[in-house]
């Protein structure tokens, strides 16, 4: 979609026309001098900011460089790559709009052409969900009021700030994954290589081969969400994290559905949050239910990744979830329409690493900026977004900033400009919320209410995250840990695996080298199964991984990487960090549409 839009813009018909040149001749050289040829020198492509990932943070950030270079009369070059088939695709989200951001942002949105956010939400219900058959309604915490809030789709709100990006000058490329942090000779960042694409199981270019691309720039702005693989490489490599003296990142899983109901049942803008089951006492989590437009509605359940049971089966706890009567009111007589799955960051003000580095700058759930108690993310990846893009801006202009005439960027007047905005001092003063749920269910509720009606945020300590999800699974061997009891899929409400990844649209290329890299084959078979009863099988909400006994008997971890939904959750709970996530070949994976 956008990239037809594309081949009809003239800048960006240019250079689409450029990349794709490359793509070919190199393509044509490879087949032509074989497998030797793989090491070539990729073609490069040079821009003014390079953006990577479609988010909500990215395009936040290049529409703003855009609307500045159009007030000031400057022209600056601005490259969005995408790893999804299209913008949006990978996009999966709540979402309760807060639209403070999109108001500074785009202050005309309302009258924009075929803009997505129209459902204001009306009601706000919060349910204590003590047992499978029981529930209590309780006041709404002052965080999760939604008054002005908006119930939208998100990957349909990025495909919407996309376009207007692309109107404005944008070059946005999906399809394209970013492979490779590129370094210059001093150690700087100076742009990404996107992945070969068309190499075979056996790492062998196959006639369809296509080098990858360096696009190179003097700003590099990582806005690939939560966990993403190449802004992780750039926090570990610059020591991100320990120069800000951040507490260790903590995460979520959410998993979601988008049903269609019938009209009787609908509710536009209705909210409906939940805590306690299916999750024991000791995991973090809760449900949501948004009725949308179009008598859609979508529901999802988020569990904490910092959970110790190893028998906990994260798919199969959010189909028993949809069984309490509290959740299936909503959905009864429905049909479910999409399914998918992503790790969010749950860390806080305190798991903020420095968010800029030589040539570039974290933006969004790159760095970690969602607001947990709100259970909202996006305005805050928004507005870090335009920050990050108009610091780039007045450095590469001189416009109310001294300007730096070559070279990568030094940024950090991004971070100064954001420690003065709204985002830091929303994110500071709901710290210590998420980290008192270490305790169990009730004592962080009786946190919660002391640090937001009490303390009202102005606590003098910060509570401390102290140790990573990884290092949270106790062995099975633990007394007290037992597996829990999940009925069968009845296919009407709760459904099998292969149902829910068959709606999500997921698809990658088989002959690919597979991009979930073990690293030590052997500990998932001395380890995690005996030990630990195969944590990864249940983890994973799409299967990706499964025990299978070879010729001799023995249980061997084998990966279906073609299932994979980029959740992330391998890579962020596995004991060893013995999983990598990385980047398959562009445009694999879901396709979403409507979450």
């Amino acid at each position: 979609m956008l990239l037809s839009a594309a081949l009809r813009a003239g800048l960006s018909c240019s250079r689409w026309g450029a990349l794709n040149r490359a793509f070919s001749s190199s393509a044509a050289s490879l087949i032509a001098d074989g497998a030797q040829n793989v090491d070539k020198p990729r073609e490069k492509m040079q821009y003014d900011v390079l953006i990577v990932g479609a988010g909500p943070a990215g395009l936040s950030a290049a529409i703003k460089i855009k609307q500045l270079c159009k007030e000031k009369g400057k022209e600056l070059s601005v490259c969005v790559i995408e790893k999804g088939a299209e913008v949006g695709a990978h996009i999966l989200s709540g979402n309760v709009l807060e639209v403070r951001a999109l108001d500074e942002l785009l202050p005309d949105w309302k009258k924009m052409e075929g803009c997505p956010v129209k459902v204001a939400a009306s009601q706000d219900y919060f349910y204590a969900l003590p047992s499978a058959t029981s529930s209590i309604k309780l006041p709404n915490p002052k965080q999760m009021h939604n008054k002005g809030n908006y119930v939208v789709s998100l990957s349909e709100v990025v495909r919407w700030l996309g376009k207007h990006a692309e109107d404005l000058g944008v070059d946005i490329f999906p399809g394209f994954a970013g492979r490779e942090v590129l370094y210059n000779w001093d150690g700087a960042v100076e742009g990404v290589a996107t992945g070969d694409m068309g190499v075979g199981k056996d790492g062998r270019p196959r006639t369809t081969f296509q080098r990858g691309v360096e696009l190179r720039a003097r700003a590099t702005l990582f806005s690939e969400g939560c966990r993403g693989s190449l802004a992780e490489s750039v926090i570990a490599r610059f020591k991100l994290r320990a120069k800000a003296g951040a507490e260790p990142q903590t995460y979520g899983l959410g998993l979601k559905e988008v049903w269609e109901v019938p009209a009787s049942q609908h509710k536009p803008g209705l909210v409906v949050h939940t805590i306690g089951y299916p999750l024991d006492h000791s995991t973090y989590g809760g449900g949501f239910i948004y009725h949308m437009d179009n008598n859609r509605v979508a529901l999802g359940l988020v569990i904490g990744l910092d959970y110790s049971n190893p028998h906990l089966n994260t798919f199969k706890e959010f189909q028993r979830w949809k069984l309490h009567h509290q959740v299936r009111k909503h959905i009864e007589g429905g049909t479910c329409l999409q399914y998918g799955a992503r790790a969010l960051n749950e860390g806080g003000f305190q798991s903020i690493p420095q968010l800029h580095f030589p040539g570039g700058a974290l933006l969004g759930c790159s760095a970690g900026f969602l607001n947990v108690p709100k259970i909202k993310g996006t305005h805050t990846a928004m507005k870090s977004g335009m920050v990050g893009g108009e610091a780039a801006f007045r450095l590469l202009t001189g416009e109310g900033a001294e300007k730096q005439e070559k070279g990568p960027l030094n940024l950090s007047l991004y971070q100064e400009a954001l420690q003065r905005s709204w985002v830091w001092e929303e994110l500071r003063r709901v710290r210590n919320i998420r980290p008192g749920f270490r305790a169990g269910l009730l004592p962080g509720l009786a946190n919660a209410a002391l640090d937001t009606y009490v303390l009202r945020g102005g606590a003098p300590w910060t509570l401390r995250h102290r140790s990573p999800d990884n290092e949270a699974l106790k062995p099975i061997s633990t007394p007290g840990l037992s597996a829990p009891d999940y009925p069968k899929p009845d296919g009407k409400i709760t459904f099998d695996l292969p149902t829910s990844l068959y709606r999500s649209g997921t698809n990658h290329d088989h002959d690919q080298p597979p991009h979930l890299k073990v690293v030590d084959a052997g500990v998932p078979e001395r380890l995690n199964r005996p030990h630990y009863a195969g944590p990864e099988t249940k983890y994973c909400p799409a299967g990706v991984y499964e025990y299978q006994s070879d010729q001799y008997g023995r249980e061997k971890l084998h990966i279906n990487a073609q299932n994979c939904l980029h959740c992330k959750a391998c890579d962020i709970k596995d004991m060893q960090q013995n999983i990598k996530w990385t980047v398959p070949e562009g445009g694999g994976g879901p396709n979403y549409t409507v979450m």
